[in-house]
């Protein structure tokens, strides 16, 4: 089927594309933008599933950025334009009776035919001349696509048959396919708001970013899994980073007296810098980790990126707390953690609380000076991750002073917001007295802070 792109509004809607991907974090740049520009030239608007995976080619840089791309070619080169004729006011069991139909059968346009019908039945709120609009949310509320389910499965076996293992894979597959229905659901939902409202303000406030750009503290389930899956890459591209940073690092600053003296042979000109070089040590580091509430998946997700740095560092160990502390380092050894259940297993095996579940710094900082104060030396550099809300108790400074002292640097990160510091019972403006903080909500701003603050 013809993408409904006037002509006239070409150029228009292909630099909103690509301004909207800018928005979401999709680094693109002039050069992307002409091969785009010539991508859709040469493809022409005839093909529209062509054209889609032509401008995916042009512009992204990695698969994980397709999660941004289609539902923002979707705003800006839709399938159709204005309201389905539909043929008359939708009769929502005719509705569920057709879908249930294609479902069965997989057949990918009747779904969105029917996906087109139920957002314009079923979807619409307030005037049709106000300013109104139509909502995915509410279509699926009144269809419920989920409840077809077993409708859908009985057809099925009584085509094919089965049962046991071989109805749990059908029942896997009819999910699939509904789900997919409730996407062309979202999409045609989407398409239609912003031909009322405008398409540069869709795509921004209705697509969800990147994946570098999710919330540490509102991120769900299925978006910490895709963080997790991210860990490895980060990892090895922060790595090339120090690297580079110790090969500067290791070139020394220059020694002045030395340099000086070697002039006296060009007649006091400096022709040849003298630099003092650096012996190369590796450093260590101990990271101390909130694991409680909100902050877990922020607090795993570093663990975890921080273990993939390890060969950058002669010695890393990890102390997760709530309001006790406990040593971690065994749980992230190579072959030992898994990602996706690291979280439930430190906080099944560590000893975190004492007599309540509630977080208190104060406490576990002051258990962390007394039991492992060894763990902190000369050559340590110190990382606290959490949001340093002590639940009204005591937040201990004077032994986050005296960790302070014995260690070569201490960090704090924090996936707070900076204005939210110090409102309620967060004590973060009392810590950033003693220690570095910064704020680190996302895994961009966590890579910057990493690649930067690490020691060389």
């Amino acid at each position: 089927m013809t993408a409904a792109v006037p002509g006239a509004g070409l150029t228009e809607r292909l630099t909103g594309l690509v301004g909207a991907l800018r928005s979401h974090g999709v680094r693109i740049g002039t050069g992307e933008t002409v091969d785009a520009a010539r991508t859709v030239e040469v493809l022409g608007l005839a093909d529209r599933e062509r054209l889609r995976e032509g401008l995916a080619a042009a512009l992204l840089h990695n698969a994980g950025q397709r999660r941004v791309f289609d539902p923002v070619f979707e705003v800006y080169f839709p399938l159709r334009v204005g309201a389905p004729d539909t043929g008359g006011p939708a009769d929502r069991e005719a509705l569920r009776d057709r879908l249930a139909d294609a479902l069965a059968t997989d057949d990918r346009a009747m779904m969105a035919r029917l996906a087109a019908e139920a957002v314009d039945g079923f979807g619409g709120y307030g005037s049709s001349a106000g300013p109104g609009g139509w909502s995915s949310s509410q279509t699926l509320d009144r269809i419920r696509p989920q409840t077809l389910l077993a409708r859908v499965r009985d057809s099925l076996r009584a085509q094919a048959g089965g049962t046991g293992f071989a109805d749990r894979l059908l029942d896997d597959e009819i999910r699939r396919r509904i789900e997919v229905f409730r996407a062309q659901v979202a999409v045609e939902a989407r398409r239609r708001v912003a031909e009322r409202r405008g398409r540069d303000e869709i795509a921004r406030r209705a697509v969800a970013g990147t994946a570098d750009q999710v919330d540490f503290l509102y991120a769900g389930k299925a978006q910490l899994a895709e963080l997790r899956r991210t860990v490895q890459p980060l990892a090895r591209k922060l790595a090339t980073r120090l690297a580079a940073r110790r090969r500067r690092a290791a070139r020394g600053t220059i020694d002045l007296r030395r340099t000086l003296r070697g002039s006296l042979s060009t007649g006091g000109v400096p022709m040849r810098p003298v630099l003092r070089r650096r012996r190369p040590v590796r450093p260590e580091l101990v990271l101390l980790c909130d694991v409680s509430g909100s902050v877990s998946g922020f607090s795993d997700f570093t663990m975890l990126l921080v273990q993939a740095l390890r060969d950058q560092f002669s010695k890393v160990r990890v102390f997760a707390f709530v309001n006790r502390i406990d040593e971690v380092t065994g749980m992230l050894a190579p072959g030992v953690a898994d990602p996706a259940g690291l979280g439930a297993r430190i906080r099944s095996e560590a000893t975190l609380t004492g007599w309540h579940g509630s977080s208190d710094y104060g406490v576990a900082f002051g258990e962390f000076t007394g039991r492992y104060a060894d763990a902190v030396g000369a050559r340590t550099t110190v990382f606290v991750l959490g949001d340093a809300r002590t639940n009204m108790s005591d937040p201990n400074l004077a032994a986050v002073r005296q960790l302070s002292a014995q260690a070569r640097r201490t960090y704090w990160l924090n996936p707070e917001p900076r204005s939210q510091w110090g409102t309620g019972d967060s004590a973060a403006p009392a810590y950033a007295e003693l220690v570095e903080m910064h704020e680190c909500r996302n895994t961009r701003q966590l890579s910057g802070l990493i690649s930067r603050l690490l020691p060389v």
